[in-house]
């Protein structure tokens, strides 16, 4: 005859040997050799791994509330951002040497309220349908922006043609295989001129839940984590793009969020819910930028000076070193 306690020990020993016997300790699911029994069996595994898990965290709670006051502080999350490379140029705003190279650089008379935007944007020879849509499309994102097409002209004629026009910017989308690549940006008429890559390029008609077309209203601009030297060289180059009298009856907001050196780019509209809630619907083009080159003065390929250049090999080495 066996008391409650030695029944209770006895269960406890058979469901641990029922354990063992599933998954012993040396188990390794690519031991399996049917496909989709291996494939079961991993599904199995990462339930049990997500069970305990939530589990680890309910307990970690309840430990929390029970403590009150005197809980431990909750510990931070390792990530590739705040673990980043200190960089020396970091830009601080109240340096002196930084506000005197914002009073004489080439977007001084911009921020001075002394000119208007005033954009052109073309595309390579021969450009494909997808191309010349994303390109009206950013001419309903950025105000006082104007398509032409390119026509075989080089880049040397136009940029003439441009200033002359009073033409604040030059913008020209390229393309390999009938997709988007590559934006080279030529602020006018004295540089600087950065080329960068593009890459997941989304136009309006292929985003679920997106927003009515924009209006003719011009937006707010967010720019996010351009914290180097180089980096508010290219926040300030984007916020030249667009006018700086933001009307908010439009509450439409186009942000430039940078993070690893990856520059994304959305297009929102903001909606008031009630007094608290605010909900944002996102109104599309979405594309994302790389950094290829930074080039003083207008587009010169072959005798141009260029202040940054990236050089895959040695600049992404170390994951946690950002450039911008």
């Amino acid at each position: 005859f066996k008391s409650g306690a030695d029944q209770e020990e006895v269960e406890v020993k058979m469901e641990k040997t029922e354990a063992e016997a599933a998954f012993p300790p040396t188990f390794s699911v690519s031991e399996i050799k049917n496909k989709q029994r291996r494939h079961l069996m991993f599904m199995k595994l990462k339930q049990e791994k997500r069970k305990q898990k939530i589990q680890l965290k309910k307990k970690k709670k309840k430990e929390r509330e029970a403590l009150g006051d005197k809980a431990p502080p909750k510990e931070v999350p390792k990530t590739i951002e705040n673990q980043r490379v200190y960089d020396e140029t970091t830009v601080d705003p109240e340096d002196e040497e930084v506000r005197f190279d914002e009073g004489t650089d080439e977007f001084s008379a911009y921020f001075n309220g002394l000119t208007n935007p005033k954009v052109l944007i073309t595309t390579s020879d021969r450009p494909r349908g997808r191309t010349v849509k994303f390109c009206e499309q950013l001419a309903t994102v950025i105000p006082n922006a104007h398509v032409y097409y390119r026509r075989g002209l080089a880049l040397k004629r136009i940029i003439p043609q441009c200033i002359a026009r009073n033409f604040t910017y030059l913008m020209v989308i390229n393309e390999d295989r009938k997709v988007p690549n590559g934006l080279v940006l030529c602020h006018l008429p004295d540089g600087p001129t950065a080329h960068f890559k593009v890459s997941s390029v989304r136009l309006r008609k292929e985003m679920k839940r997106r927003g009515k077309d924009p209006t003719e209203h011009f937006p707010e601009v967010i720019l996010n984590n351009f914290s180097t030297r180089l980096g508010h060289s290219i926040g300030r180059l984007f916020a030249a793009l667009f006018p700086q009298d933001p009307q908010f009856v439009g509450r439409q907001v186009a942000t430039f969020h940078n993070q690893r050196d990856f520059i994304f780019f959305r297009f929102h509209r903001y909606i008031f819910k009630n007094e608290k809630k605010v909900g944002i619907q996102e109104l599309g083009p979405r594309f994302t930028l790389k950094l290829r080159s930074l080039q003083k003065g207008t587009f010169d390929s072959k005798f141009g000076e260029y202040e940054w250049v990236l050089k895959r090999h040695e600049m992404d080495a170390c994951r946690r070193k950002f450039q911008l």
